[in-house]
């Protein structure tokens, strides 16, 4: 989600309907640098609190884009580190499943030597489907890939309240409209929509913590 002008003052106008709602400064942007909002903010991109000092989370919102005056739990103390990393599904996991393949297993344990060079506060890991297939399947598809994701990390070594998952399914293709003109049926037995759509496929790390 990125926020525009206008979002930005409809949002102000939403947080004004709730009773003795304030406007505060926070000390860092609910506002990731990829422009992701992850708390209801003003017209002047300032976090929005309630009057009993509350922030507001977008759906947008993930333990990797909390700020310490909303979410103080999640403080980052030290000098902060971290590696965003991008896997291809294909290579973690057999089309259309949530096992691990060996090959994925390898793949994260370059992860887990990553995670265990830090102090980490939270590994954010996000499992994507293509566009094949139903909405609802996909979303469980990458939900399941998001937690066998998880569950690998967690057998070595990684403290599972650390790790937060999310499936999102179709969303945010890589590929654009790339795979659109490829006639045939639009389902897993055309394998050149399937090659196509392959780096949509996909599960993305992000590891938060301090040195």
């Amino acid at each position: 989600m990125r926020i525009s002008a206008k979002q930005a003052v409809l949002a102000a106008i939403v947080a004004g309907l709730g009773v003795g709602a304030t406007v505060a400064h926070a000390a860092t942007p609910g506002i990731d640098p990829n422009g992701t909002v992850a708390y209801l903010v003003d017209k002047d991109f300032n976090v929005v609190k309630s009057g009993a000092g509350l922030c507001w989370r977008t759906g947008y919102w993930t333990p990797a884009n909390a700020i310490e005056e909303c979410d103080g739990t999640m403080k980052k103390a030290g000098a902060p580190a971290g590696a965003k990393i991008t896997l291809a599904a294909d290579t973690l996991f057999a089309f259309n499943k949530a096992d691990l393949t060996p090959e994925g297993q390898e793949a994260l344990d370059n992860v887990v030597e990553q995670a265990k060079a830090l102090k980490v506060e939270v590994i954010v890991a996000v499992g994507y489907t293509d566009r094949i297939g139903s909405d609802a399947y996909n979303l469980k598809l990458s939900q399941h890939r998001a937690n066998s994701v998880k569950a690998y990390l967690v057998s070595k070594g990684i403290p599972a309240d650390k790790i937060y998952t999310e499936g999102k399914g179709k969303a945010n293709p890589v590929t654009g409209k790339t795979c659109d003109k490829i006639g045939g049926p639009q389902n897993g037995s055309n394998k050149k929509l399937v090659d196509c759509l392959q780096p949509d496929r996909r599960a993305v790390l992000e590891i938060i913590g301090t040195k």
